[in-house]
């Protein structure tokens, strides 16, 4: 963890939303885009500053437009009016939402055609790990009434800025990194035999807040004898017993940024072929460390864990990845599995996530969060004990 550990201020200087605009314009400048059309929370917010738990209401879209010269222009509800002007933006245009009849369709048409006179084309992210907030048929009105303005997909650019996290974001990660790593140290002392997934989770999650976590969003729990099977559902009335394995996942956020890494807990003594299987999770983990070097591929650090894995017995890995991007949300570009060759660069938060099967209906998972830095990476997350900690 280095020698950071106070608690980074909150929030952003106005210099880090004008770096963000100017890197997304010159990248829309080679794509000769005249405008972004952002619409969902983590964009919206990456450009504006704008966080609130508003969002978890469907009812209303809000719009973001991002020039190609000049500041980003908001369209907004007018509930979220007062919000905005304490961010750096200028511009805002508002509707009295709900208003099904046009919910800011035409304040979005006027403010696109504001933009859309060089080239025409408009960007709005629609590949992977991507979806549009806003009712489908509005958007169909929105196209309908810009003839000529090409809709061009965003994604690759709006993922090209964001996977690379500027010190103040990464600070904030490894704030939340930290409030977990000291939760997850502290769980032995308060969980014991005969206690229900729910109540060491629940327990978990009250720590977590009082430990400084905003919130925790992401909070899932698993066990079994040696084992256990599923690792996304969870936590439930379960209650563990001697010879059980707990493996518990969190994502906790602070100021908007959410760490996501995972313990196991072993309740009294667990047999050999467990103990095995948590050893080699953790050589995963440590080739991962030594194959996350700026240059190299998500791929290839993904064959580095699981080499490891396959020489250690593993039968298989459903998750489909061993790690992923990390930042404003649980989990972001890239993946680290075959096929994925986004080439890693310095200031990417990721997570190294090596899991097997290694026995039928058995599963053990292991997660770290770390940063590249040139050279060795940085661990955000504090290293998870090479003996799996003991319980009862």
């Amino acid at each position: 963890m280095g020698t950071h550990s106070a608690t980074p201020p909150r929030g952003f200087p106005v210099s880090e939303f004008e770096d963000r605009t100017a890197r997304a314009q010159r990248l829309m400048a080679e794509a000769r885009l005249d405008a972004l059309l952002l619409t969902t929370e983590p964009e919206f917010r990456y450009f504006s500053g704008f966080l609130s738990q508003f969002w978890e209401s469907p009812t209303r879209p809000w719009f973001l437009v991002v020039p190609a010269k000049g500041k980003p222009v908001a369209v907004v509800p007018e509930i979220g009016a007062a919000g905005l002007r304490d961010t750096w933006i200028d511009e805002l245009r508002t509707w009295p939402a709900p208003r099904p009849a046009d919910e800011g369709i035409s304040l979005l048409v006027d403010a696109l055609k504001d933009q859309t006179s060089t080239h025409g084309r408009i960007g709005v992210p629609m590949g992977a790990e991507t979806h549009l907030r806003m009712p489908l048929s509005d958007y169909t009105r929105l196209h309908d009434r810009l003839p000529g303005t090409h809709i061009i997909d965003a994604a690759p650019l709006v993922r090209r800025l964001r996977m690379t996290k500027s010190e103040r974001e990464i600070d904030k990660i490894r704030h939340a990194c930290r409030v977990a790593s000291d939760a997850f140290e502290a769980l032995p002392d308060r969980a014991q035999t005969g206690m229900s997934e729910r109540e060491i989770c629940r327990g978990l999650k009250i720590d977590l807040l009082e430990r400084g976590a905003d919130t925790v969003r992401y909070l899932i729990a698993a066990s079994g004898p040696g084992g256990y099977d599923n690792i996304i559902m969870g936590p439930t009335d379960r209650t563990l017993d001697h010879g059980d394995l707990l493996i518990i996942d969190t994502g906790a956020t602070f100021d908007g940024y959410f760490c996501d890494f995972d313990r196991n807990f072993a309740f009294g003594e667990i047999d050999g072929a467990t103990l095995r299987a948590y050893e080699t999770v953790y050589r995963a983990t440590e080739a991962g460390l030594k194959a996350a070097r700026p240059g190299a591929t998500a791929e290839a650090v993904w064959r580095a864990m699981w080499a490891v894995l396959e020489d250690g017995g593993a039968l298989g890995n459903d998750v489909g990845r061993s790690g992923h991007g990390l930042g404003m949300q649980l989990t972001e570009p890239p993946s680290l599995m075959p096929g994925d060759d986004t080439v890693l660069e310095a200031g990417m938060v990721i997570t190294l996530e090596p899991g097997m099967a290694f026995a039928p209906g058995k599963l053990m998972v292991h997660e770290e969060n770390i940063v590249i830095r040139d050279g060795a990476p940085e661990l955000l997350s504090r290293r998870a004990p090479a003996a799996i900690p003991l319980i009862g």
